[in-house]
């Protein structure tokens, strides 16, 4: 059953600052939120990932390199960052951070809280499971996210996040190396993935 909505947005102050990995591991346990056509749905987030900018081999803006694509990046923290991978997959990141400093956070998995049943409809599931919006092409499958939504404010009616009830302990939030950016070199075994304990994630 879909648990009861708060309706108090996240503030652009909290994207804003400038500890991109603070702002990484607190939004662990948030609700990330997509109304569509008046149909609302959203989830708990339990894993993320956080790019960042210029100095990380794995970031779209490695070495500040502004582009049509990774405009996006260098704007005030508090907007999406969408992009297409392979040419299948819309991954949905959170820029972060002040202007000209091209951070962001990849949401890679949530917890499914809000329109389940849109969520199944859009996965072309018959019954719920973890793996319906586990990976980032799942949870923006589900969400109902595409690259039409890239640049779009993350306080606007569309997409948004709200602050959930449930307390997070540092000791429940694990890290490990970045899934996929193997042509980072050294870069890619940085500790940046970070997610919550598998028997937390869904209290």
């Amino acid at each position: 059953m879909d648990v009861k909505k708060t309706k108090i947005k996240i503030p652009l102050a909290f994207y804003r600052r400038t500890d991109l990995f603070q702002i990484g591991r607190e939004l662990l346990g948030q609700v990330l939120f997509t109304q569509f056509n008046k149909t609302l749905t959203g989830g708990k987030i339990i894993e993320i990932e956080v790019y960042k900018g210029g100095e990380d081999r794995a970031s779209h803006a490695y070495g500040n390199k502004k582009t049509q694509r990774t405009r996006v990046l260098f704007e005030k923290g508090g907007i999406a960052y969408v992009y297409l991978c392979y040419g299948i997959h819309h991954l949905f990141n959170i820029v972060t951070g002040r202007k000209n400093v091209p951070y962001a956070i990849l949401v890679r998995s949530i917890f499914p809280t809000h329109g389940i049943e849109t969520m199944l409809k859009r996965r072309k599931k018959s019954r719920f499971s973890l793996s319906m919006t586990q990976g980032p092409g799942t949870v923006t499958q589900a969400l109902g996210i595409n690259t039409c939504h890239n640049g779009i404010s993350l306080i606007s009616n569309q997409i948004w996040l709200e602050k959930s009830s449930t307390q997070i302990a540092p000791h429940h939030i694990l890290s490990s190396s970045r899934i996929g950016v193997q042509y980072a070199g050294k870069d890619a075994l940085l500790p940046w993935r970070f997610y919550l304990a598998e028997n937390f994630a869904i209290t």
